[in-house]
């Protein structure tokens, strides 16, 4: 079996390649990475705009394969946060005909960092190191902001693994879920 992700960033392959050992069905797949765009803008501002990117890239990447994997991270509105928003990642598994979503839990980033994101249309990478967070201009290809807002607790890998774990639910119990 081949499966594609719809990315070059190491965090995201690597959390499918490393997710994909633990489903019998899917164990001795080789994985293949591609740039895919996202057809949306490099940063999310909702929920809708999230997933729609993580589909076009699973889409894109759809190519010599048996599925191929679209993941993309955004903010999502949220009421009753301190900024009125969240990140989320979502993970959309596509296989030929049918598009099968899973997402992440949310966290709320630092006021300032959302305030440039909105403000400023920087992406996350780019608003968490002019807010002064980080050194890292590209945190989303290492631990992500979720590391850093964790302390270590939560690395972006793992965090993706949950979106991934979510979307594969569809496939591994693809009886429950038939259209």
């Amino acid at each position: 079996m081949r499966i594609n992700v719809a990315s070059k960033n190491p965090v995201k392959v690597n959390a499918v390649k490393e997710i994909i050992k633990d489903y019998e069905f899917l164990r001795d797949s080789s994985v293949s990475d591609f740039e895919a765009d996202s057809g949306m803008s490099k940063q999310p501002r909702s929920l809708v705009e999230t997933i729609q990117g993580a589909i076009n890239r699973a889409k894109n990447a759809f190519r010599d394969c048996d599925y191929s994997f679209g993941i993309e991270s955004g903010f999502m509105e949220v009421p009753n946060t301190k900024t009125g928003f969240m990140n989320v990642t979502a993970c959309v598994i596509y296989d030929g005909s049918r598009t099968h979503i899973g997402l992440s839990s949310a966290f709320e980033c630092p006021k300032e960092v959302t305030k440039l994101i909105f403000e400023e249309e920087l992406d996350l990478n780019e608003a968490y190191h002019k807010a002064g967070l980080t050194e890292d201009k590209i945190i989303g290809y290492s631990g992500g902001v979720i590391n850093s807002l964790t302390k270590g607790r939560l690395t972006r890998k793992e965090y993706t693994k949950e979106a991934v774990r979510m979307a594969l639910i569809h496939l591994e119990n693809h009886k429950l879920y038939k259209d």
